[in-house]
């Protein structure tokens, strides 16, 4: 039997992977005192980049904070309603994309982006921003909760962590294992008939 073939035949993952991933999984704002050790942060950014990106431009950049030192060097950036949730949280990740990250593809890309920075900023924010989200269900598909969240200042955030410029903070999502037992219901989602179309 050919191995390569019969693994593009695969049908979908379980119903239980799907609620893990997606139905019963949640936005968390609590945690348990329970740490986030760094082999596991490593497997979540070994699944995460191997989601796709054009021509393979990954860009996104991802800081891990987990120590108080560090945490204490975000709580400036945090909008209000999100300082104990941070703070709290075994981990928080700092989801950037990297400015220069076309010079880490192979020829002929470099080339094709040197001194387009619209090309640049565009590839840069969409390819990252697929990736934090690729990281979300990565930790989801580990058994981490998580916390994606956007009420932080970005300018402190990258005077803070990134003084050279390079790298820029996308998003923040914190990590752990979330008190369930504080969940509000969750809030309604658009209809397919909403928010879809076939042509």
């Amino acid at each position: 039997m050919n191995r390569s073939k019969n693994a593009l035949d695969r049908g979908p993952v379980s119903s239980e992977a799907l609620e893990q991933l997606f139905r019963q999984a949640r936005t968390l704002r609590t945690w348990l005192p329970k740490s986030v050790p760094e082999l596991m942060l490593r497997e979540i950014y070994d699944l995460a980049r191997l989601g796709p990106t054009s021509a393979n431009c990954l860009p996104g950049r991802f800081v891990f904070v987990v120590t108080p030192e560090g945490k204490e060097r975000l709580r400036p950036a945090l909008a209000p309603g999100n300082v104990d949730k941070t703070m709290t949280a075994p981990a928080t990740a700092i989801i950037t994309y990297d400015t220069e990250f076309y010079e880490k593809m192979p020829e002929p890309w470099p080339a094709r982006f040197r001194g387009n920075s619209e090309l640049i900023r565009e590839t840069a924010f969409r390819n990252g921003t697929l990736q934090g989200a690729y990281l979300i269900v990565a930790a989801r598909a580990l058994g981490l909760d998580c916390g994606p969240m956007s009420g932080f200042d970005a300018a402190k955030i990258n005077q803070e962590f990134f003084p050279d410029g390079k790298w820029k903070a996308n998003f923040l999502c914190n990590l752990g294992y979330g008190d369930r037992s504080t969940l509000r219901p969750r809030e309604p989602r658009l209809d397919f008939e909403v928010a879809c179309r076939i042509l």
